[in-house]
């Protein structure tokens, strides 16, 4: 199937592993030209490298973080310029999890809330004019749990990102631009698996408790569904918070 994609330009935001490599890897495929940030320059170079080799459009790779006001800024204005103003598709992939052994440790939920909230905002905030002016874009947030077991900063973020995607779908509608939210459940990620279930036992134990599927995803698996989305055939779908979870019962 075409997904008429080739004439677009894609700024993806956390794309030096997993979720955001995938997309990058998938979406050029389909010849977007892509723009990949990170903070490890390695990385993102072994990425243009792949790229290149399987004979994409020659990406631009961003090294920084999101974790100020001026580093988001930075990143939006070099992607700007790199994509002549023209960025037609956003995937908003920066976000963490954040554990708290105290839960009134402020620091870390403003640290939480910057990265997995005011990130994706803020870069959208200096993309969406240029969606809004061309009558088209595509806008795909990466959200995650809404609620845990124990405390979590991470948590209330992404519920945030959720409500204000939503709310920003509304808005964009009329100028031809969609956004939508994925939700991630447990991916063969580097977070995942070194974090949250660093050994083959506890990855067994969850799947067996909660996720019908039988296995952890692929960061492909969310990929594949973010490229359909990015694509001119998913005009009507805007506003929607899309689980790919393999019916995982969650615990929040």
């Amino acid at each position: 199937m075409d997904l008429l994609l080739a004439d677009k330009t894609a700024l993806i935001t956390g794309a030096t592993a997993g979720i955001g490599r995938a997309a990058a890897l998938l979406l050029a495929r389909e010849g977007v030209k892509v723009i990949v940030t990170g903070r490890r320059a390695e990385a993102l170079d072994a990425l243009a490298g792949e790229l290149t080799a399987a004979g994409a459009p020659p990406p631009v790779t961003i090294q920084g973080t999101v974790d100020t006001d001026d580093d988001r800024a930075a990143i939006a204005a070099a992607a700007q310029e790199a994509a002549g103003g023209k960025i037609d598709i956003l995937i908003n992939n920066v976000g963490a999890s954040a554990p708290m052994t105290d839960p009134w440790d402020e620091a870390l939920w403003n640290r939480s809330l910057d990265l997995n909230f005011a990130a994706a905002r803020q870069i959208s905030a200096a993309i969406v004019p240029g969606m809004k002016s061309r009558q088209w874009g595509r806008i795909i947030n990466v959200t995650g749990a809404m609620v845990g077991p124990s405390m979590n900063a991470a948590a209330p973020a992404k519920a945030a990102l959720q409500s204000w995607s939503r709310t920003l779908s509304i808005e964009l509608a009329p100028f031809g631009v969609t956004v939508n939210t994925i939700a991630p459940g447990r991916i063969n990620s580097d977070q995942i698996r070194n974090n949250l279930h660093p050994t083959e036992e506890s990855r067994q134990a969850f799947i067996d408790r909660f996720i019908p599927a039988g296995y952890f995803g692929e960061p492909e698996d969310l990929a594949i569904l973010m490229v359909f989305l990015a694509s001119p055939l998913a005009r009507y779908i805007s506003g929607a918070a899309i689980p790919v979870d393999g019916a995982m019962l969650r615990i929040g």
